[in-house]
């Protein structure tokens, strides 16, 4: 249980560090004297990634909880 808890925490702040752009976005992007604009398109680029996860995550907890929820009912 301990090491679940550990690579679940790990995982979420894994993140932080990683770089989402393509090469051509950095390629134009790093060729710009302030490198604000990269930075945020970099977290712009990191957040429509996260939508994706979090949609299919919910729906796969839903389902789950559906079954769950039904299978136990059904042993009772």
């Amino acid at each position: 249980m301990k090491q679940k808890v550990f690579f679940l925490i790990f995982t979420l702040f894994s993140f932080f560090t990683t770089n989402a752009q393509c090469a051509m976005c950095r390629a134009v992007l790093e060729s710009e004297e302030g490198l604000s604009t990269a930075k945020g398109v970099n977290d712009g680029i990191v957040y429509l990634m996260i939508i994706p996860y979090l949609l299919v995550g919910g729906l796969g907890i839903a389902i789950y909880m559906k079954y769950f929820k039904k299978g136990k009912t059904e042993k009772v």
